[in-house]
């Protein structure tokens, strides 16, 4: 899942967010103490080691793929073979949701062949990574790692529009968050229809309270495409935060039509209740 979606989950379900955020389970104040401090090491960890706090979540059958597999990745293996065995490595990672080992795993083969594909595949790997990413020392590092990456794609293809929008977003994060709203409107001046640009500005706009420009930049999205849920979805919201109240109810009624996710369709029955 992206940043986007994320942010759509945390937007959308705001005003039920008290009912998700009860404690679903009673525990004990030393267990809940063991708890953080284990989370306290493991974020420290993931700061200099992606690997390390992942690697005692595997089961054993894991373990035991992942090391035949690290076997196999030797000096005297072909190249054919290290990008074989380094994919492997991170689909497991990967389909345990660990995206920041899978970016680790890639990026080791990309170092070594650079012409393989793998770079791509590391930054992709690492921006899942960052979308996810809470603790501030991990964003920094999960975004370094996706601009290291997915610039060596774009180095040797500008046009990849998508990637640019990825490094974009790791930018507004930063401590120079104008250079990736520089970045995506430099992508919509190429693009006017860009999907990811339109999307991620009405995002931007949103975020700054901006809601009768985020509701140009969604209507402009579902205008050329349509089917992206998560645009139909903030367009009504950003109705609904700039006092439009007949066009949110009617966006929110159109969002109704266009999916059966219960988490949505409670966010969106939270918002008609309301007008």
């Amino acid at each position: 899942m992206k940043r986007s979606q994320l942010i759509l989950i945390a937007i959308g379900v705001m005003a039920v967010a008290g009912l998700y955020a009860l404690p679903s389970v009673v525990v004990d104040n030393d267990s809940k103490a063991d708890s953080v401090s284990q989370e306290d090491e493991s974020t420290s960890a993931a700061s200099t080691d992606p690997v390390a706090m992942h690697d005692a979540e595997l089961s054993p059958d894991e373990r035991l793929q992942i090391n035949t597999l690290k076997l196999q990745i030797s000096e005297n293996s072909s190249a054919e073979e290290l990008k074989s065995s380094t994919e492997e490595i991170a689909g497991i990672y990967q389909k345990l949701g660990k995206y920041d080992s899978a970016g680790y795993y890639l990026s080791l083969g990309a170092d070594q062949l650079p012409n393989s594909g793998l770079a791509e595949k590391a930054g992709n790997a690492y921006y899942e990574a960052f979308s996810f990413a809470l603790d501030p020392e991990k964003v920094s590092y999960t975004a370094e790692q996706t601009r290291k990456y997915l610039n060596k794609v774009l180095e040797n293809d500008p046009t990849r529009l998508d990637l640019k929008t990825k490094v974009a977003m790791t930018y507004v994060s930063s401590s120079n968050p104008m250079q990736g709203i520089t970045m995506l409107r430099e992508i919509l001046d190429q693009d006017p229809q860009n999907e990811d640009g339109l999307f991620n500005m009405g995002v931007l706009s949103m975020q700054s309270g901006q809601y009768k420009r985020a509701t140009e930049r969604f209507e402009e999205l579902i205008q050329y495409h349509p089917d992206n849920l998560q645009g139909q979805f903030y367009l009504a919201v950003s109705y609904f935060e700039s006092k439009q109240k007949n066009k949110a109810k009617a966006q929110f009624e159109k969002v109704k039509s266009m999916t059966k996710d219960e988490m949505i369709l409670g966010s969106v029955e939270s918002y008609l209740d309301k007008l």
